[in-house]
């Protein structure tokens, strides 16, 4: 078995903070998504991207991670966890259940990816009116479409059957996602599953929501924000600056002497339910360029030397 180097996939280094995992992770889904991208190998790309990130983000599994990455060194043929690793002792992670069949076999060899069971007799075989399994499957939906109903394809697989001796076939669903559904939700789709033994019902498939996260909007509920970068002298003088939301873009007045982590409330145009809009906040960060002209090094000197401010002020209190 391959090992899945997770930072690899992710390309960053193995002592960076979560923020920089989210950020690498942003980046790439956005490039990789099938929506977004038609090339040849994107989608296993981007289910590998995911699959990293799934396991980067969370604490527990992180640490795990780095353990097994120690040991994967010493590994003559082929990756294989170390003597008494015990899948069954990481079951709980939520990783592992909620989405297996769609991680690779390293993720589920590591992470204990649930078996399916069966209430059998002595002789191996279902009891009479043995109800199909449950398959679960993950969606990721960018944050635009949560402002509407959409429709998403949805492809997975229906496991084999050692009782029928039928084969692991792929099944394809047209799937209705409600406008306004949130990151973490599931949707259940009745009889969608895997089907049943002697006339029992199929199994149904859930559908375990992953809201894609956005390159410029982060989420607070239903609320969202976005950061908007200023010159200093726009933050001093005032502007009208040209702001993306959700649903296109519109003109916001920035008022003067504006500081950074000054918040500007633009009212319902963030996350949408039936019943309810979020609001979008408008952060201030003054930035300044990289690089100053000699003109523009004058003017701050003429600047400095007319007004009487010190940023420092309460240092001396």
């Amino acid at each position: 078995m391959e090992f899945k180097d997770y930072y690899k996939i992710l390309g960053v280094e193995p002592d960076v903070d979560a923020k920089a995992i989210k950020t690498a992770y942003r980046k790439l889904a956005r490039k990789y998504h099938p929506d977004m991208n038609l090339q040849a190998g994107a989608e296993e790309k981007f289910k590998e991207i995911s699959e990293a990130y799934q396991v980067l983000k969370n604490k527990k599994l992180r640490s795990e991670f780095d353990e097994l990455r120690q040991y994967q060194g010493k590994a003559q043929h082929g990756f294989q966890p170390p003597p008494g690793w015990s899948a069954s002792h990481h079951s709980s992670t939520r990783g592992s259940e909620a989405f297996n069949g769609e991680f690779s076999e390293f993720f589920n060899s590591i992470f204990g990816g649930r078996t399916q069971s069966f209430d059998s007799s002595e002789y191996g075989q279902p009891r009479s009116g043995q109800r199909g399994q449950d398959i679960e499957v993950e969606l990721p939906i960018f944050l635009e479409e949560t402002l509407n109903d959409c429709h998403k394809s949805v492809e997975f697989i229906i496991p084999a059957d050692r009782y029928t001796q039928t084969q692991a076939y792929k099944k394809h669903l047209k799937v209705k996602v409600p406008q306004g559904v949130m990151d973490g939700e599931r949707i259940r789709l009745k009889g969608q599953g895997k089907p049943g033994h002697n006339g029992a019902m199929a199994g149904d498939l859930y559908l375990h929501v992953r809201v894609v996260p956005h390159p410029l909007f982060d989420v607070h509920g239903h609320n969202i924000s976005i950061t908007i970068p200023l010159a200093p002298w726009e933050a001093a003088l005032g502007t009208r600056v040209s702001v993306p939301t959700l649903a296109g873009k519109i003109n916001l007045t920035i008022p003067p002497d504006s500081q950074t982590g000054d918040k500007l409330r633009v009212k319902g145009k963030g996350l949408k339910t039936k019943k309810q809009s979020g609001d979008m906040y408008a952060v201030v960060k003054v930035t300044m360029p990289k690089e100053t002209s000699a003109t523009g090094k004058r003017l701050w000197q003429e600047l400095a030397a007319s007004e009487d401010f010190n940023p420092r002020q309460e240092w001396s209190a």
